[in-house]
């Protein structure tokens, strides 16, 4: 067997299955802007965030550490962000 051959392919492999993941979720994106959903910093409760921290503390949605945390963020209906304490843009603090 030719072992780095198959480390290369594996690596290939992980390599076009991580950019697929990535299209894929910058069309989910669009459909959600098309439902009338925004991004709205600073809403999601612990453990209910919708993916990723702005600040980079973790990558994953449901991993929000505290309630209301400026970084993390939620989907919400379209105009009702700021009613609900949100921003549009998350503001370094």
């Amino acid at each position: 067997m030719d072992h780095p051959f198959i480390i290369r392919s594996a690596l290939a492999g992980l390599m076009a299955l991580s950019c697929a993941g990535g299209a894929l979720a910058a069309d989910d994106m669009k459909d959600l802007k098309k439902d009338g959903k925004e991004k709205c910093y600073g809403v999601a409760k612990k453990g209910g965030n919708d993916c990723a921290s702005a600040t980079g503390s973790h990558s994953c949605a449901g991993q929000a550490k505290a309630d209301n945390a400026p970084e993390e963020w939620k989907f919400v209906a379209k105009g009702t962000c700021e009613q609900l304490g949100g921003k549009l843009k998350y503001v370094k603090m």
